[in-house]
């Protein structure tokens, strides 16, 4: 066995054992986690802040086999987390397919890590799938139950890191301009989606003239179906009735090229007020937002949309790439609650299509009993009203996009 000591630099990894306290210990999201840690030094290089951004996220994806791999139950002094981040430092290798062996520098922190028992107890949870795969018990039992053979390939696929993807915004740029700005050599397109632009190594871009200028968005590809599958024609009012902080609100706006309207509604007020800075930035002229406090918010869109898009709260299992620890956080009861979540907008927010308009019903679910099941349900009982026209399903593992469900129904009376 080839063994290479670790060149580790101390900061780095106390800024890693803080980063990850902050997610586990003081339940923060681990995106503002990375975002506020990145900001707060700027001295740190590239290199630095890409080594940071990597470790979090992979030991957060990985926590599970870790934990195991440590010999640790539970997680919750400080010296616990060193040996996570230690740990993981000598595993990190075969996980992520890099060269070499390694052993850590000689820090009092490590002192109790056997390199030897971390390796054998690693290769024994590899042959354990939701240790391997590093899951919850009882995701794996849903996963299982709801999609058979299919899960341990989605599963598998959702432990890999992302591809970056970006939305060309047409009401201010156009594919070529937006290629330009980063070399066609340092990206790719894709082929069904004439909006979506995969830059080949993730960057920060949002410091980018052009980001400022609303040339593109960061959106995943198959995020972008979502919006083209509504059918939408410029002059529409369309409304966006989970619209959050507005990513496909603002495709909404570009597809109907600035004509018409697009209403953005949603339960929080802050996210509105994003939508509305990025709608400045993105040059959209027709929006308009309103938060949800009561059943009269829906009561006064009744039948005037044209086109609704309900892009539901959901579990995110098919975005667990993306936001791994979601993983940690989801509770069991979560999926009861937000499957009645789901269908209370579903029947009650579909009053807002006009007759003869369409609505798309989406999540970011993997889950059929969150997707295909709640439009059986609602074909059941309002069939005589609407007829379901098309729905897909995006999978990480066949087609690389984010696993995504999207159902199109049309308003026949």
């Amino acid at each position: 066995m080839s063994v290479l000591i670790l060149k580790l630099y101390r900061g780095l990894i106390e800024a890693t054992v803080q980063a990850l306290q902050h997610i586990f210990s003081d339940k923060q999201q681990a995106d503002r986690v990375v975002e506020r840690l990145l900001k707060s030094n700027p001295k740190w290089g590239a290199r630095d802040r890409a080594f940071l951004a990597e470790n979090i996220y992979e030991i957060v994806r990985w926590w599970r086999l870790i934990k195991f791999s440590a010999s640790l139950e539970k997680v919750t002094q400080p010296e616990h987390f060193w040996k996570i981040v230690g740990v993981w430092q000598i595993i990190k290798p075969a996980q992520l397919h890099t060269e070499s062996d390694n052993i850590l520098p000689e820090w009092t922190e490590f002192a109790d890590i056997n390199l030897e028992t971390v390796l054998s107890r690693y290769q024994e949870a590899l042959k354990v799938r939701k240790i391997a795969q590093s899951i919850p018990d009882w995701m794996d039992e849903v996963g299982e139950r709801e999609l058979g053979d299919k899960w341990e390939k989605e599963l598998t696929a959702l432990n890999h890191q992302a591809p970056f993807v970006l939305r060309v915004n047409t009401l201010k740029s156009d594919m070529q301009a937006v290629i330009s700005v980063f070399g066609e050599d340092k990206v790719e397109l894709v082929k069904e989606i004439p909006t979506a632009i995969v830059l080949k190594k993730r960057q920060n871009v949002f410091g980018q003239d052009a980001f400022k200028r609303g040339f593109f968005e960061v959106q995943d590809a198959g995020s972008q179906l979502i919006p083209a599958f509504l059918d939408i024609k410029p002059g529409q009012t369309v409304v966006d009735a989970c619209a959050g902080a507005g990513g496909k609100t603002l495709q909404i706006a570009s597809l109907l090229q600035n004509k018409g309207s697009v209403i953005a509604l949603d339960i929080e007020n802050f996210k509105l007020e994003e939508l509305q800075k990025r709608a400045v930035r993105n040059g959209v002229k027709i929006l308009t937002t309103g938060l949800i406090k009561n059943d009269s918010t829906v009561k006064d869109l009744v039948e005037k949309a044209d086109r609704l898009l309900l892009d539901v709260p959901c579990s995110g299992l098919g975005v667990l790439r993306r936001n791994p620890d979601t993983k940690w956080k989801l509770q069991p009861t979560f999926l009861s609650t937000i499957r009645n979540t789901q269908w209370q907008i579903l029947s009650t927010y579909s009053k807002m299509v006009k007759r003869g308009g369409k609505m798309v019903y989406a999540t970011c679910s993997l889950l059929p009993s969150e997707s295909e099941d709640q439009v059986t349900r609602f074909i059941m009982e309002f069939g005589d009203k609407w007829r379901l026209m098309n729905e897909r399903r995006t999978s990480v593992a066949d087609e690389g996009y984010d696993g995504f469900y999207m159902a199109l129904l049309e308003r026949i009376k």
